[in-house]
């Protein structure tokens, strides 16, 4: 049997953590696996490492990551423009972080990697460079879009932690703007997109949904507002129709104690905060991040670049390694399809 193509990893903004907790994943990780190839700066990797840079080595190709990873880091070095400085960060790495990226992607749908992860990028100074996408989905649902793809289309994140996983069907939007965007074709996506994922990358057959409510109380009959019934129910509505084991609107602040947790195996939740903050409170060091609905695997680590602490051997590699081992894991279940 062929043995599985590693995972590429991609660096995400050097001033931050990633280089650092790039590191620590791999040193942990070495033994068992599963191997993967980071992509990005070579140096930052090197100069994260202390006085180990003997284990950070470059590989021209991803194939060679498994032949090393147990020795060494394995790097398709992708050189950065200028120096960076850790805790510094600069819109003049942007060229370089989104290069990295592409790459990463396009060695994903060749099948020269099983599948990405992602280290984390800050916004701000990706913007200054004229970056035009809210953040990392929606840049991979763009380079993703042109390749094939069967079922229900992402990009759409999932936030999981043992016990939990919420979809959101509104992400980086300001909570004022939120209920003007909600549709009941958009939370229809977003549910099927979800169930599609249960079944195809965690092996749950009939997959069980909860989808969040907006307002208190779901709404409370109308009278704390008119989206849940008006936007929310009838998209339930429509996804019963359809056969998909969907509940809903329920109220949100019910939704997440264990005995609810036992009743669902996903919650589509309508904005950011509603799905996030139950997941971190649940496991705040372990959570990952997945994009459903593309045709590549993808999942990062549930957190920012920390700027604050780069450079100063602080970061935590639990939720990268979380991810790393998600990925791999959903990569396998979809070849054995």
């Amino acid at each position: 049997m062929t043995p599985a193509a590693p995972l590429a990893l991609t660096l995400g903004d050097p001033a931050g953590v990633g280089p650092e907790i790039v590191f620590k994943a791999w040193s942990r990780l070495r033994a068992e696996g599963p191997p993967f190839v980071v992509i990005g700066d070579f140096q930052s990797l090197a100069s994260a490492s202390g006085s180990n840079m003997h284990l950070v080595r470059r590989v021209t190709a991803p194939k060679q990551a498994t032949e090393v990873f147990a020795e060494a880091l394995p790097v398709l070095d992708i050189p950065l423009q200028s120096p960076v400085i850790a805790g510094q960060p600069s819109p003049a790495a942007a060229a370089s972080i989104v290069r990295w990226i592409e790459t990463a992607v396009g060695l994903a749908l060749s099948g020269a990697v099983s599948g990405l992860v992602t280290a984390p990028i800050a916004k701000a100074p990706l913007y200054e460079a004229g970056f035009k996408f809210p953040g990392h989905t929606e840049f991979l649902g763009e380079l993703t879009a042109a390749a094939s793809y069967q079922g229900a289309r992402g990009p759409l994140m999932m936030l999981a932690v043992p016990g939990l996983r919420t979809t959101l069907v509104t992400i980086h939007e300001p909570l004022a703007k939120v209920s003007g965007l909600l549709t009941p074709d958009l939370i229809v996506n977003a549910a099927l997109v979800t169930a599609q994922a249960l079944r195809r990358d965690f092996g749950i057959e009939q997959p069980r949904l909860a989808v969040a409510g907006f307002n208190p109380h779901a709404g409370e009959g109308g009278s704390i507002g008119r989206e849940d019934a008006e936007i929310i129910a009838p998209a339930v509505a429509r996804l019963q129709a359809e056969g998909v084991d969907a509940r809903g609107p329920s109220p949100a602040d019910s939704l997440f104690h264990a005995d609810a947790r036992a009743r669902f195996d996903a919650v589509v939740c309508m904005y950011h905060d509603q799905a996030l903050i139950p997941v971190k409170m649940l496991d705040f060091w372990g959570g990952v991040n997945l994009t459903l609905g593309l045709p590549i695997v993808r999942t990062s680590p549930d957190h920012g670049v920390a700027f604050d602490i780069a450079g100063r051997g602080l970061a935590r590699p639990d939720s990268l390694i979380a991810a790393i081992r998600m990925a791999a894991e959903i990569a396998a279940r979809r070849r054995a399809a």
